[in-house]
């Protein structure tokens, strides 16, 4: 248990003595640019997630779908990135652990990038700890890849990149495809050529749809909405993400974001709060909601590492040391009485196994 604690800690204890970056591109953003203290990072991160040994709550169904693998056509509607990596895999005889740290390090690229394009990244960085990278990065391996991937869309997205942001959800839904949900965002937040914007998001939206997700969706209604699928603590998880939408609703001004920016966080705002509404409207599809808030989960890295710098700056150091008090109780309670907790422990790796 003490390797979630080290992990959570180390960039929080850097975060709580470091200071709001105050360098900028040309643009006027944060850079996101990896130098070589992210780099290490990133090698560190994929070391922890992709090595992992028994560790996550699919972790056996994930060995089935690997031995399944070279039995499988090839198919737009079976996550064809993902199925590429096991081919990969299976043709170096890298075995799950090959697939595992793949996926891990395009996670963890992504999440750096997300975290670097921040004015407190480390902050981000732990934030993203307990939840982001523990439970869905070590326990929903293709779901965990395609929102790596998905971020890395989201900085681009929140600097007017609307060609970028598509290219990587487009990448992300061939890992996992119920993240072809994320590209109407980029409509919905549209600043300028809103009318241009609109038709062409939707054109690619529909296809994606079509090609990627339509001959699922009759399964993965059954799945998780017919079978009245539950997920326990669901309603605690879409919570952690209205906490953060609820903040930056009611201080919207005071955040420092351009006009996209501003746009994207309000309607993922809006999002978690109308996932909880849908959550209490049809508790029985409790799992199916649960998963669709994963896509959300950037808001709280993002509201949260701003929050020390939207009042004065005599408040900054104690808000930092408040958001990372936050973070500890949620990993503190998860690690100790989340009913599937139990599969993530102890912490394993293959490279000490």
């Amino acid at each position: 248990m003490i390797i979630y604690w080290l992990v959570f800690l180390f960039p929080g204890l850097l975060a709580l003595i470091g200071n709001r970056r105050t360098q900028f591109n040309k643009s006027g953003y944060n850079s996101a640019a990896l130098d070589p203290v992210w780099c290490l990072i990133i090698v560190i991160l994929t070391i922890f997630i992709g090595f992992r040994y028994e560790v996550g709550g699919d972790w056996e169904g994930y060995i089935m779908v690997y031995d399944r693998s070279q039995l499988q056509e090839f198919g737009w509607g079976r996550d064809p990135g993902y199925l590429l990596i096991q081919w990969m895999a299976e043709y170096f005889n890298w075995g799950i652990v090959g697939v595992n740290v793949v996926c891990a390090l395009i996670f963890s690229i992504g999440l750096a990038v997300f975290c670097r394009s921040l004015p407190r990244p480390l902050l981000a960085l732990s934030i993203s700890i307990p939840y982001l990278v523990i439970v869905v990065a070590m326990g929903y391996t293709r779901q965990g890849v395609a929102l790596g991937l998905a971020m890395i869309g989201l900085v681009a997205l929140s600097r007017n990149q609307n060609k970028w942001f598509v290219f990587w959800v487009l990448l992300g839904v061939t890992m996992h495809k119920t993240a072809v949900l994320l590209l109407p965002i980029a409509a919905l937040t549209a600043t300028q050529n809103r009318t241009w914007t609109f038709i062409w998001l939707g054109v690619i939206s529909l296809g994606a749809y079509y090609i990627f997700l339509v001959e699922m969706v009759e399964v993965l209604f059954k799945n998780y909405v017919e079978a009245q699928s539950q997920s326990s603590g669901a309603a605690v998880r879409i919570a952690m993400s209205i906490i953060p939408g609820i903040i930056f609703l009611l201080f919207r001004n005071r955040f420092h974001f351009h006009p996209r920016e501003k746009s994207l966080w309000t309607w993922f705002s809006l999002l978690a709060i109308g996932l909880g509404v849908l959550l209490i409207s049809v508790s029985t599809a409790s799992t199916a909601i649960d998963r669709l808030a994963l896509y959300i989960l950037p808001l709280q890295l993002v509201i949260f590492s701003n929050l020390p710098d939207i009042f004065s700056s005599r408040f900054s150091r104690l808000l930092v040391f408040s958001v990372i008090s936050y973070c500890s109780l949620i990993l503190f309670v998860w690690l100790n009485f989340a009913s599937h907790a139990y599969l993530w422990l102890p912490y394993k790796n293959f490279l000490f196994h």
